[in-house]
């Protein structure tokens, strides 16, 4: 996939779109990423994908990303990378805790958004969020489908 450049300076590499439909988001951070010099290149590639990606918290109260799958570079040699290794994030000390407490609470997880490069520098996107039960993704569905056909009807009305 190509990099897009958004009007904020990032460069989108990959986007969780599942997470939006799955969960509802509650709080939106934005976190560096620990990465070897082949992750990066291979991110500059935009070989990446975060749809299978989470977060945790460990004992030490350090925050990990697990299962997102960057591809191994092409040109690497025995200095490649394994592809589903986990990252460790970067926030400041206050959000961890912040994300800590929450993410004990039943119900509340961690999940990645999006990953891009800003300024040269590899982020994702991260949300504490909350799990949607099937009828919530129906209803969702359903008003996204209403809203569609209401902006349709109207720009048809404008045409005529």
């Amino acid at each position: 996939m190509a990099q897009k450049k958004n009007d904020d300076g990032r460069k989108v590499i990959a986007t969780n779109r599942r997470a939006r439909h799955d969960y509802n988001l509650i709080t939106v951070y934005e976190a560096g990423i620990a990465l070897m010099g082949t992750e990066v290149k291979s991110l500059r590639d935009g070989g990446a994908s975060i749809v299978e990606g989470f977060c945790h918290l460990d004992r030490r109260g350090e925050l990990w990303l697990e299962n997102i799958h960057i591809a191994e570079y092409g040109h690497g040699s025995w200095t490649n990378h394994a592809a589903r290794r986990r990252r460790k994030l970067l926030l400041h000390k206050q959000e961890l805790r912040k994300l800590e407490q929450k993410s004990k609470e039943t119900g509340y997880t961690i999940v990645p958004i999006q990953l891009y490069f800003r300024d040269g520098k590899a982020k994702v996107e991260i949300a504490l969020a909350q799990g949607k039960r099937e009828y919530d993704k129906r209803q969702a569905l359903k008003e996204a489908q209403d809203k569609r056909e209401a902006q349709r009807a109207m720009r048809y009305r404008n045409l005529g």
